[in-house]
This record gives structure tokens, sequence and C-alpha cells, in this order.
């Protein structure tokens, strides 16, 4: 089945957040859609429902990394950590509507054209890091799901078989790809060190300038790994200088990551962006020309991971 038939619309999305939100007796008056990329979230008041769009499409459940996502926020928040808060009233969920899994939060009035300097989002993360490391990777309620161990990797390979099934790449860039994964896959399952539950898409677009200062969201990557791999996310970013970052990650961090552990995880994340890229074009043909320019500049940027 093709990727764009398996993906639900947004009025889908919106649909499923409302009736939710109708069943524990939320005024959904005029929902107002923030976001209709990876996740649609819609606001309702004081209460922002989310529900995944894209992100069906490389998870057979996408629900397990909602209530991770959940589980995760939850956790920090109780601990006074500077996150986005879940819903409490109504329960968070996550909560089933037909084939949708819907969240709820607790709407944080922020400035979305904030972004942090690097020095604040490195040593945010640090102290993120340092916080995230007593949640158990395995739950105490086996309804719940624990930390995976290999989000990033195993996403990328069923990227690459919906690439593989439904897009127009030549056999040539697919089997490239495939064995950049496979490589990339055997550097990391070598990479020295402890393994710790992570955010898993650490950037600064996950930083929220609010009224209480700087608060993380969107844990549903979160995995169990290495730090590597948030360093690697965030040395990527586009939005502010990420060398910066990571280094002022390393002034404050207890635990330092050298520049060839980290090349193979940031090679690791631009794979697993341009496969994103390429499947949101596959949903959406107003991408298209992004996930083009993305792919040529990938297969083009001299690999140092090797």
């Amino acid at each position: 089945m093709a990727a764009v038939a398996v993906v639900p619309t947004v009025a889908e999305c919106v649909a499923a957040t409302t009736a939710a939100a109708r069943r524990h007796g939320v005024p959904t008056g005029s929902p107002a859609v923030l976001s209709t990329g990876a996740n649609v979230l819609v606001r309702m008041g004081d209460l922002v429902a989310r529900t995944p769009r894209l992100t069906t499409v490389a998870r057979p459940d996408p629900g397990l990394a909602l209530a991770r996502d959940v589980d995760l926020a939850a956790f920090l928040a109780a601990r006074g950590v500077p996150v986005v808060p879940p819903s409490t009233d109504p329960p968070a969920g996550p909560h089933r509507v037909g084939r949708r899994t819907v969240t709820f939060w607790r709407y944080v009035r922020h400035d979305p054209g904030a972004v942090p300097s690097p020095a604040t989002v490195g040593r945010s993360l640090a102290r993120l890091h340092t916080a995230i490391r007593a949640f158990p990777p395995s739950p105490a309620n086996a309804e719940r799901p624990g930390l995976p161990s290999d989000v990033p990797l195993a996403e990328v390979h069923r990227l690459l078989e919906v690439l593989s099934a439904d897009s127009e790449l030549d056999a040539g860039t697919l089997a490239r790809l495939r064995g950049d994964a496979d490589d990339l896959g055997e550097a990391i399952r070598h990479c020295p060190g402890p393994r710790h539950p992570l955010h898993g898409d650490a950037h600064p677009g996950n930083l929220l300038r609010t009224e209480d200062g700087w608060l993380w969201t969107d844990f549903e990557d979160a995995w169990n790994g290495p730090v590597a791999w948030d360093l690697a996310v965030l040395r990527r970013t586009s939005r502010v200088d990420g060398a910066a970052a990571v280094a002022a990650y390393a002034g404050v961090a207890d635990q330092v990551v050298d520049e060839e552990v980290l090349a193979p995880f940031v090679r690791l994340r631009e794979l697993s962006v341009v496969c994103w890229q390429l499947v949101a074009g596959l949903c959406d043909r107003g991408r298209v020309q992004a996930a083009v320019a993305g792919l040529r500049r990938y297969l083009t940027r001299p690999d140092t991971s090797r």
C-alpha cells in the first residue's frame, strides 16, 4: 500500500482530537490547528491534543511513542524539570479514537519565534540528561512501553522499506542509503560508553521560550542509547551554531563525547532526516523539492564517519 494512502489527512486528525476531547467533557469550540507535520497538534482552550500523522508511516504502532512521550514528560515534570507537562484533567492518555491515538497536554503560552542561544540549549540539554537518567528503561506497569534501544536506526530501515515500495528513487540510490544504514548501525553498536534514556530529538525547536523559562517538549523519540545521539541531533541543527551548543554541553556535563565517536551519529541523523523528507514528499507533493535537495546534499557531502 502506498505511503500516501495510509497517512491520515489533517481533517481526520482534527476529528480524532475533538472526538477524544468531547469524550472527556472538554469544550471543543473552534479548535486551532497548531501543527500538521509529523503530528497534528490542535489547541482547544488550555488544552493541546496531539495525534500522529506522518509518523504513522514509520511506526507500526505510533501510540507506543505517544505513551513514552507522556510517561517521560510526566516523570520529569513531577521532579521539577523544565518540560511542557502532560494534562492531568482530562488524563493525558494515550486515548484511542478509531484508528487514531490522541494525547492531551497543557497549553503553554510561548514565543514560537524565540531561538535559544547555543549556550542555553547546550547547558539545558546537559541538565536534562542528568535528570532523565533516573527514568526507568522498563516501567513497572507492563501495559506501558519501556524505552526501546534502537529508535533512530530502526526507523531509518522502516522508512527505506517505504521508499523502496513507493518512491521513484533509482535502485543505485536506494542501495547506497541501505548500505549507509548498515554501516552506521555497525559503528553505533560498537560505540563505547554507557547507554542512558535520551530525549531522542534534542534540537532547539523542541525547547520553548515561555513565561517560566525554556521548556523541553516532544519526547516521543525517546530511547535508551549513547548520549552521542542527542549531541548529534544538536550538532546538526540549523537553528543555532550546533558546534557551539555541543561545546556548551561539554562545559557542564559529566560525560564528554569526542568528535570521532560523534561522527557516525551525526551521519545517521543526516540519513534519518533525508529519509523522513523523502517520505514526507510522498505524502505531500509540496515537500518534494526540499526532499530532493536534501538527498542531493546528503549524497555529495563528504562522509567523516568512516
